[in-house]
């Protein structure tokens, strides 16, 4: 009997160790970056949100320029709602539908999308191509790569920039419907750097395109 009380002893106390070893959690566990959608794998789990003190190794193969760590850790820490993966996945949908509505002269789609400013340009261009009796009868082939390679925080705005590498079959049709340049045949390699913003905590859960460029 006094055997079966002491082996009873020593198994409670190396459940109480092994409790004090992997029952706790001390608040200082890494949580890895969501993945983005090219990088997940075929069953994936939930994603996550970032980490707000991600290892930079962590970040490496995430379509994520380390000089945009930072930024994207002041952004989780103004909302920690914010996910990587849905917000690369959200703007790769918004390049396609912006270039898409710029190319058919969708300037209502435009003013959802973009800031005052871009809207404006984007606006300015249709109006000359309409003068000039042309269309645009353009083609996003594929989007082959998009990279946060900036992202920042001022009060509560935050901007975030993306390079989105692509192909893109490209027309110009006059008034008479001949094309006047471009090929639909051949892709052409583009490389646009867009940078979206955004107020945190506001109910408006959109990010519009404030600035572009040509990388």
């Amino acid at each position: 009997m006094l055997y079966v009380i002491v082996f009873a002893m020593i198994a409670a106390f190396l459940a109480l160790r092994l409790y004090g070893v992997l029952g706790k959690r001390t608040g200082h566990e890494q949580q890895p970056l969501a993945r983005t959608a090219e990088d997940r794998p075929a069953v994936a789990a939930a994603p996550r949100t970032i980490d707000v003190t991600p290892e930079p190794r962590e970040l490496a193969n995430r379509n994520i320029d380390p000089r945009a760590e930072a930024g994207l850790r002041a952004i989780v820490a103004g909302e920690p709602g914010f996910d990587v993966g849905m917000f690369l996945g959200g703007a790769r949908s918004a390049y396609r539908m912006i270039l898409e509505a710029f190319w058919k002269g969708d300037e209502a789609t435009l003013a959802e999308l973009t800031e005052d400013s871009v809207h404006a340009a984007f606006a300015e261009a249709i109006a000359m191509r309409r003068e000039a009796g042309e269309t645009l009868d353009n083609r996003l082939v594929t989007i082959e790569r998009a990279v946060i390679s900036d992202a920042s925080v001022q009060g509560r705005e935050a901007r975030i920039t993306v390079r989105f590498d692509a192909d893109i079959a490209a027309v110009t049709r006059n008034a008479e419907g001949q094309v006047v340049a471009g090929s639909l045949t051949d892709a052409v390699e583009t490389h646009d750097v867009w940078t979206f913003a955004r107020t945190l905590k506001s109910q408006d859960p959109n990010w519009r395109l404030a600035d572009t460029d040509e990388a």
